[in-house]
């Protein structure tokens, strides 16, 4: 066999595992290959994946763990693309029907409650811009560990986006994240410390998130040197509480945290001291909140009902392009 007959037909192996796509169904037992033969075992098809894989999951209910280790959650490797809202007879992306049904990630393991709920309900870590989470609710977090800043049993309860020391550049588009805990950022975590974590958000939404501390939906963190710069289009926050940051708060130090909202809607979030829609802490010095075309309704404190910065130069700290 002559070398360059070899080497095409390496390529071509090549070329079909990078397109994989792996097959879940909730209460399957198969290995994955097909709609017929779909895993029921979500956790585990996750773990398969190589960057390149589709993983598609039908409409259900999946939990991080079937036992009782709050520290398992949904794991995303770089460059896996994770699909929900099948009905499990599509061959196509394309025939999903966005609204039909629902495919739940949720962190409700253990006794019924929130005590004893998964940590994290997803975990994304050094993922890169080819990295996609698509169409989920991602529910019933609790990040209430006691634990130093930052790490991941007290931050993002719903999806915690580790670029610590390396990258983090995910999309996750049309997702709901609600109900989830946490001390820092309840909903999602962007740890960009000595690193970079800079997800884009599009068509998603926040609701009845809850933080302890901070950022009762978003916690962006730049600090440490590190940069978060997320930002997010067609996106809707409502009824997400925290101290600082009802919906988000952005922080850094030494770093960079600036954060695009492009059309998003904020509407009834609450902080208990500062931001009821979203608390920068250092304002026009580190972060920086770009707004076109956003809404702001009903949020408590109104703090002109869309920005609370930490420096007396409020107008810096904020760029108002197409404002409702």
């Amino acid at each position: 066999m002559k070398p360059t007959l070899l080497v095409t037909m390496f390529l071509a192996i090549i070329c079909q595992v990078q397109s994989q796509i792996i097959f879940v169904r909730q209460g399957a037992t198969g290995n994955g290959t097909s709609w017929s033969d779909a895993s029921g075992d979500l956790a585990a098809a996750l773990g398969q994946a190589t960057a390149g894989t589709q993983v598609w999951v039908a409409y259900g209910t999946y939990k991080t763990t079937n036992g009782t280790n709050r520290n398992a959650s949904f794991e995303i490797k770089d460059g896996v693309k994770v699909y929900g809202n099948f009905n499990g007879t599509e061959t196509s992306i394309q025939q999903r029907i966005q609204s039909a049904s629902a495919t739940i990630l949720t962190g409700e393991i253990g006794q019924p409650g929130q005590n004893d709920n998964a940590y994290n309900v997803v975990v994304v870590k050094n993922a890169g811009t080819s990295t996609l989470i698509d169409g989920f609710v991602i529910t019933a977090g609790n990040a209430n560990g006691l634990a130093n800043e930052a790490l991941h049993t007290r931050c993002g309860g719903g999806i915690y986006i580790d670029g610590e020391n390396g990258s983090s550049k995910p999309t996750i588009s049309n997702c709901e994240l609600r109900k989830n805990l946490g001390r820092d950022g309840a909903a999602v975590y962007n740890n960009g410390r000595r690193g970079e974590s800079s997800p884009v958000f599009v068509n998603c939404s926040f609701k009845n998130n809850e933080a302890g501390l901070d950022g009762g939906a978003i916690y962006n963190d730049g600090r440490l040197k590190g940069k978060s710069n997320p930002t997010l289009t067609n996106c809707t926050f409502e009824r997400n509480m925290g101290t600082y940051g009802g919906a988000i708060c952005n922080a850094t130090e030494d770093g960079a945290c600036n954060l695009t909202l492009d059309n998003c809607v904020f509407n009834e979030n609450a902080a208990y001291l500062r931001g009821g829609a979203v608390f920068s802490l250092n304002g026009d010095e580190k972060c920086y909140t770009e707004l076109l075309n956003c809404k702001f309704t009903s949020n408590f404190p109104d703090d002109q009902n869309m920005i609370f910065t930490t420096t007396s130069s409020r107008d810096s700290a904020y760029k108002i392009a197409g404002q409702d």
